[in-house]
């Protein structure tokens, strides 16, 4: 039986071609994080690491490996905008994660068109069927179970207005596939693309 599983400890080493953490905890929801500075200057940069954690209110959070701009413009701006990242952009998103500095926009990069949003000062990406406008809630540095601190960082939003194109409402609820989501898979470049046949239904019990 034991020949049949794979076991490592990851302080140790996966010993496998890839490490098999990002494939197995996926597809993940993509963080496409809009940001500016205190003088204006955006950015806009996926994050694999993102999900939503709370219902009322609703809070959002995505972690950046390493400081990356977005984590330095939030933690001036205490704002942020999630954009989805849906397959007729998904070219579009790849282009906002070139690693350039922190001068260039990545709207024009890879250009996107900036929206102006309605309660916070960043912009949204104008393609995308929706976004959410988000305050600043808490920024977290991760530790390791020794309490020792790792170069990574929590964000976590509360998401304070929403935007949501007409024809993703179907009789007033949100039609998740036909947004075209894509996820993020392992290794270095899988994706994977949520469409209807993907559905299946199963209510909780009673």
């Amino acid at each position: 039986m034991h020949d049949d599983i794979h076991f490592y400890e990851p302080s140790k080493g996966h010993g496998l071609p890839h490490d098999p953490f990002n494939a197995i905890v996926g597809p993940r929801p993509i963080g496409w994080i809009s940001s500016q500075d205190a003088q204006g200057q955006l950015n806009l940069a996926p994050y694999s690491f993102f999900n939503a954690f709370n219902y009322i209110p609703p809070i959002i959070g995505f972690c950046s490996v390493g400081r990356k701009d977005s984590l330095n413009n939030i933690e001036q701006t205490g704002e942020f905008v999630w954009n989805l990242a849906t397959r007729p952009l998904a070219e579009a998103m790849n282009q906002s994660c070139a690693p350039v500095g922190p001068e260039v926009d990545e709207f024009a990069l890879a250009g996107l068109t900036t929206v102006a949003s309605r309660v916070v000062s960043v912009p949204r990406v104008a393609e995308t069927p929706v976004s959410f406008e988000c305050k600043v809630t808490q920024i977290i540095q991760l530790q390791r179970a020794d309490k020792e601190l790792v170069p990574s960082w929590l964000i976590l939003g509360e998401v304070v207005a929403v935007h949501i194109a007409k024809h993703l409402l179907k009789d007033g609820i949100y039609d998740t596939a036909a947004a075209e989501p894509i996820l993020r898979g392992g290794g270095p470049a899988d994706y994977f693309q949520l469409g209807p046949e993907a559905l299946f239904r199963m209510h909780r019990p009673k």
